[in-house]
Order: structure tokens, then C-alpha cells, then sequence
């Protein structure tokens, strides 16, 4: 019984939490994340081509410059598609883009719903 009073007793000096300014090192990046709306848009279509069996699985990434929502078709080390903002380009080409599993650059444009019809079905016309 002493022993635990004592083990209790030992571990109330401890402290797990930090208080005070984080040093210069320790603060975080500023990161590029995709809006609210612009997941909406991504989402939209990439659920789609999941019903369709087209798409299997995604990734995403939030880096410094930029960031990536991966689409995969199966299991794989490269993505089928990958959709990127990067607002670097935001005043010249654009800031949305769509790159291929060859790394080309298949769709780049201002506008997200632009550059996402690039997975719309194609329509035909039937005699």
C-alpha cells in the first residue's frame, strides 16, 4: 500500500505538458490545403468513379507549395491521376492542374470544376 502512495506521489511531480512559446523550430509551416469547396468538387467526382468501379483509392497531401489528392485505380506505388493546387501558379497558368501516372500535365486551369470535367464521360452521338 505505501508503494503505491509512493509511486503516486512520484509521478504528480511530473509534467507531460509543455507551457510557454513554442522556440522558432518547433512552430508549424504554413501549409496548401484544398477549401471546403474545392474537396466538395474532388470528392464529387472521385465518387462517382468509385460507383463506376473505375477508382479504388486516394491520398492526400498538404505540403508547403502545395497539395495532391492522389487517385488510384488498384493497389499501386504511382497514382493513376494525381490533382493538384499549387498557388504559386495561381496569376500565369493557373493553380489547379490534373498529371497522368507518366507525370504529364493532362489538364491545368483558374477553375476547379474546369479542369475536373477533364473526368467527365465523354458523350457519342448514336445513329
Amino acid at each position: 500500500m505505501a508503494e503505491g502512495r509512493a509511486a503516486g506521489r512520484a509521478g504528480a511531480n511530473l509534467s507531460l505538458v509543455h507551457v510557454g512559446e513554442p522556440s522558432a523550430h518547433a512552430r508549424a509551416h504554413p501549409i496548401t490545403a484544398f477549401d471546403r469547396r474545392e474537396l466538395m468538387a474532388i470528392l464529387s467526382v472521385y465518387g462517382r468513379k468509385v460507383a463506376a468501379g473505375d477508382w479504388r483509392d486516394y491520398a492526400m497531401d498538404f505540403l508547403k507549395d502545395r497539395a495532391l489528392f492522389s487517385i488510384y485505380a488498384r493497389v499501386s506505388e504511382r497514382p493513376l491521376f494525381v490533382i493538384e493546387k499549387n498557388p504559386k501558379f495561381r496569376n500565369r497558368q493557373g493553380q489547379y492542374l490534373v498529371t497522368n501516372q507518366q507525370g504529364r500535365i493532362v489538364k491545368r486551369g483558374h477553375d476547379l470544376d474546369q479542369v475536373l470535367r477533364i473526368f467527365e464521360p465523354k458523350l457519342a452521338l448514336v445513329d
